[in-house]
C-alpha cells in the first residue's frame, strides 16, 4: 500500500455581510484545505474550520496537521485506527482532525467509486430542510436580510442582546416562515425564561443553546418551561457529553469542527438516539467542502443547519446543493466536491 501524503493550504473567505452572534462579529475567516494523496492518482479532500472559541486558528490547524501526517495509516479505510492515532499523537484540535477524517473518507469513497451517503446505505430523500441564518443586526437590517433570504423556508435568528424582542418582532412582521432562535450561550437562565412568552407568541419552533455551556441546571429549567424544543450546541462536543444532557435538553447540535471526525459524528447520532434525543447537524462559516462532508449525514437527522457556505461572498468549492433549503447530495464518489 502506497503511503499517504498530506498537504494543506490556508484559504481566506469572506461573508457577504458581517456575521454577528452573541460572542462577536466577524466577516473574514481563514479555513484550511487539506489534501491526502495516495500516490496512485487519487486525492481525498477535507476542510478545517477552526474557531477561537474552541481554541483553534488556521495556524494551530497547520501545526497539528504536521503531527497528524506522521501517524496516519497507509490504508484510508482504517478510519478508526486513524482517529485513534491522531488522538494519541495530539489531543484536542478537533477541526484539524476533522479535515483529515473528511479527506480519508473522500479518498476511501473514491476508491470504492461511490459517494459517502451510498457507502453508508442512506437515502438522500430523507434529509430535512436546512435553516438559513440571520445574524445579529438592527431590526431594520434584519428585515432586509429576511427579505433577501426569501428563498429559504426556515430561518434561524441569532439572539443574545438587549434588542432581542425588537429583532424577533421585526422578523415575524416580515415573514410567516418558521423561526428558530440561537442564543449561542448569550442568555442567563433568568433571561431565557423571561423571553419564553415572546418566543411562544411569535411561534418560534426551537431554541438552541440559550445559556452557558456548563449551566446544565439552567438548560433544564429552560427546557421544563419552554413550549418548544431546546437543543444543546456548545454544551455538546462529543458523544461523551451526551449522557449528561439526557433529560436536560430535547436534542443536540453536532458540528464536525468540534467533534473531530465523521466517525465521531456517527457515534454521536447513535448515542443521542439511544437517549431519545433529537439530532441536528450544524456548521461554522465554511465553504462547500466543509458543508458537504456534514451534508452526507443529513438523512440521519431531525434538523439541519448547513448554510455556512451560503453566507459567503464567494465559495471556492462546489458540492452539496442547498437550493431553497433542500439538500441535494453529490452522486460522484467520495465527498463529491470540486473547485469552482
Amino acid at each position: 500500500m502506497t503511503a499517504l501524503r498530506l498537504t494543506h493550504e490556508i484559504l481566506t473567505v469572506r461573508t457577504a455581510h458581517p456575521f454577528a452572534i452573541a460572542r462577536g462579529t466577524q466577516q473574514e475567516y481563514r479555513v484550511v484545505w487539506v489534501r491526502l494523496a495516495d500516490g496512485d492518482g487519487l486525492e481525498g479532500w477535507g476542510e478545517a474550520d477552526p474557531s477561537w472559541y474552541y481554541g483553534e486558528t488556521a495556524d494551530t490547524v497547520a501545526a497539528a496537521l504536521g503531527v497528524y501526517a506522521t501517524v496516519l495509516p497507509d490504508d484510508p479505510f482504517r478510519l478508526e485506527e486513524a482517529d485513534a492515532a491522531m488522538m494519541r499523537a495530539l489531543r484536542g484540535n478537533a477541526a484539524a482532525r476533522m479535515a483529515v477524517s473528511a479527506a480519508l473518507h473522500d479518498l476511501a469513497g473514491k476508491r470504492l467509486g461511490v459517494p459517502l451517503w451510498r457507502w453508508w446505505g442512506l437515502d438522500p430523500s430523507r434529509a430535512p430542510r436546512s435553516s438559513f441564518t440571520i445574524g445579529l443586526d438592527t431590526p431594520e437590517r434584519v428585515r432586509a436580510k429576511v427579505r433577501e433570504a426569501s428563498a429559504y423556508p426556515v430561518l434561524k435568528v441569532k439572539v443574545g442582546t438587549p434588542d432581542d424582542a425588537a429583532v424577533l418582532r421585526a422578523v415575524r412582521e416580515t415573514t410567516d416562515r418558521p423561526i428558530r432562535v440561537d442564543a449561542n450561550a448569550g442568555w442567563t437562565a433568568k433571561q431565557a425564561l423571561a423571553r419564553l412568552p415572546l418566543l411562544a407568541e411569535l411561534g418560534v419552533e426551537l431554541i438552541e443553546q440559550p445559556v452557558a455551556p456548563d449551566d446544565l441546571e439552567g438548560l433544564a429549567a429552560v427546557r421544563r418551561a419552554a413550549p418548544m424544543p431546546v437543543l444543546a450546541d456548545e454544551s455538546c462536543r462529543t458523544a461523551a457529553d451526551i449522557p449528561r444532557l439526557a433529560g436536560v435538553v430535547d436534542g443536540i447540535n453536532i458540528k464536525l469542527a468540534k467533534c473531530g471526525s465523521l466517525r465521531e459524528a456517527q457515534r454521536m447520532i447513535a448515542v443521542a438516539r439511544a437517549h431519545h434525543l433529537a439530532v441536528m447537524v450544524g456548521c461554522m462559516i465554511e465553504t462547500s467542502l466543509g458543508i458537504t462532508a456534514a451534508a452526507h449525514l443529513a438523512p440521519l437527522l431531525d434538523y439541519l443547519d448547513l448554510d455556512g457556505a451560503l453566507l459567503l461572498a464567494r465559495d471556492p468549492f462546489a458540492g452539496a446543493s442547498l437550493a431553497a433549503g433542500q439538500v441535494t447530495l453529490p452522486t460522484s464518489p467520495g465527498l463529491g466536491v470540486t473547485t469552482r
